[in-house]
């Protein structure tokens, strides 16, 4: 199954919705797609992974990649709806550590709003 995006905007903040599996045939599908979010220093953007299925170390380095990207452009990024595997990808790789995450969508909002 490939990988799925939607985007939206919702209050000045990017809201991007990714459903299916992530792994190394689409991981650089995926970084194309949401590179641009923090082209802008300040950009916000939640990523709902709440239809992840899965998620492979390819998948984990395009997060990293954007977190990494938020941070350089003074902007903000916070994961929401981990379903249990892909939390427990993040929990193990230490993601959950350094990585802003939320229960749902609207508990990012109010993160990145404080």
């Amino acid at each position: 199954m490939p990988v799925e995006l939607t985007m939206a905007e919702q209050q000045d903040v990017h809201v991007v919705s990714v459903k299916g599996r992530i792994d190394s045939a689409n991981a650089d599908e995926l970084e194309s797609g949401l590179i641009d979010l923090f082209s802008k220093p300040g950009d916000r953007a939640v990523v709902n992974l709440g239809e992840l299925d899965y998620i492979s170390s390819a998948g984990l380095r395009v997060i990293l990649l954007l977190a990494k990207r938020a941070r350089q452009n003074a902007g903000r990024l916070v994961l929401s709806s981990l379903a249990p595997q892909v939390r427990e990808v993040f929990e193990i790789s230490g993601f959950l550590k350094i990585l802003d995450t939320a229960a749902d969508c609207e508990s990012a909002m109010k993160l990145l709003a404080a």
